[in-house]
């Protein structure tokens, strides 16, 4: 950015861990973004507040039944309100310069595809838009030229290593995992697993459900799926090494034996930091890597028997079609039901693999038709939780 002119901006998801990141950055260089709309799902104050410290023109709440009193806590600002699901699509469609997407689950897609279809530069938060929909996503950003830039620090890190001009130089993509909390338990150890000790990431500050993604290993094989959609590769030439300092957050193997890996603090800052400002480079306030201090670099091989969501997970990413969507949907109502003391942690996989061997829809043509097929994979994994017995 030349700093000639303000750059507009959206977050989607703005009072979330991603979008909280991104608004600190964008406070701290307030004259270099135009907020256009902030969204949120029920957190009023939390998107008021925001709003009134960026100057948003437009804040928007997804639960209608609160309209009012984000009326009322933005009251005298001059920001316009709104509400409801075909709002927040609405903002996604304002033609924002740049769009964070960091709206959490498939409640995200629609926004997601308004963004797209601008044309302009969408940052990718939300997973479940490439694995629930990469086909369908990736086609629409083609059609209209928009930038699809990935925020996941592990995307990022590929992304900012890949020579897309060249992807034959290019043999592997190798994704970190932390490994998590439970990287050391045994399976008799993480029968007795908490949600209070799933959502304690060793690492990273995120929201209880990826936090138990990460736990489960589930967060590393949704990643492969998106990985695959972002980066023109076969889907086995992307592989998982777990690599518990989270410092090397990916690497990228070159058909020359050599590899380039991108280093940082574990601060989603840093990769926000990247999409916002792409092409070029901005300050943030993140700590700076002490290599010295890190001492030593670790990586193992991720246990599949241990985390059995990871191997799942590869399998659908070999199937394609319809599975990155069942698979998607079923891990979400199994991971909420174990958040809620409804299933045991090492039942998770097994609701999703249970869900994927008994739903075989065609492959989605259409947004509505992955939304269909989400739709479904939940009230079928809603109805093999209820009949877990604890």
């Amino acid at each position: 950015m030349d700093g000639v002119s303000a750059r507009t901006v959206t977050i989607l998801g703005a009072t979330g861990s991603v979008g909280q990141s991104t608004l600190d950055l964008i406070e701290r260089n307030a004259n270099r973004f135009d907020v256009l709309a902030l969204t949120a799902r029920r957190d009023v104050q939390g998107l008021a507040a925001a709003a009134r410290r960026v100057g948003a023109r437009r804040a928007v709440i997804a639960d209608p039944s609160l309209h009012n009193a984000l009326k009322d806590a933005l009251s005298g600002s001059g920001v316009e309100t709104a509400a409801g699901d075909e709002a927040i699509v609405e903002a996604a469609a304002l033609g924002a310069d740049w769009t964070m997407a960091a709206i959490v689950g498939c409640a995200g897609l629609r926004p997601v595809m308004a963004a797209l279809r601008q044309g302009r530069t969408v940052a990718l938060a939300n997973k479940e838009a490439l694995v629930s929909a990469g086909d369908v996503m990736t086609r629409a950003a083609s059609e209209s030229g928009a930038t699809l830039l990935p925020v996941d620090s592990e995307h990022n890190a590929v992304f900012q290593c890949f020579d897309r001009a060249r992807p034959g130089s290019v043999r592997r993509v190798v994704l970190t995992a932390s490994g998590g909390p439970f990287r050391s338990r045994t399976l008799e150890e993480m029968r007795a697993v908490t949600p209070a000790e799933a959502v304690a990431h060793p690492n990273w500050s995120m929201g209880a459900k990826i936090s138990v993604d990460s736990a489960t290993l589930m967060n590393k094989g949704l990643e492969l799926i998106e990985a695959f959609h972002l980066f023109p590769l076969p889907a086995e030439a992307f592989d998982v090494v777990v690599h518990p300092q989270s410092v090397i957050h990916s690497l990228v193997e070159y058909v020359d034996g050599s590899f380039l890996a991108q280093l940082g603090a574990p601060d989603m800052r840093i990769p926000i930091a990247h999409t916002l400002a792409w092409p070029e480079r901005m300050e943030t306030p993140c700590q700076r890597l002490d290599l010295v201090a890190v001492a030593r670099l670790d990586f193992e091989e991720p246990d599949l028997v241990r985390f059995p969501a990871l191997a799942l997970a590869r399998e659908v990413l070999r199937e394609k079609g319809a599975k990155p969507a069942i698979l998607n949907a079923a891990n979400e109502i199994a991971v909420a039901s174990f958040l809620d003391s409804r299933l045991p942690f090492l039942d998770i996989a097994t609701i999703a693999r249970q869900v994927l061997e008994g739903y075989a829809p065609p492959a989605p043509a259409s947004l509505d038709d992955v939304i269909e097929i989400d739709a479904e994979a939940r009230r079928r994994a809603v109805e093999l939780v209820g009949e877990y017995r604890l």
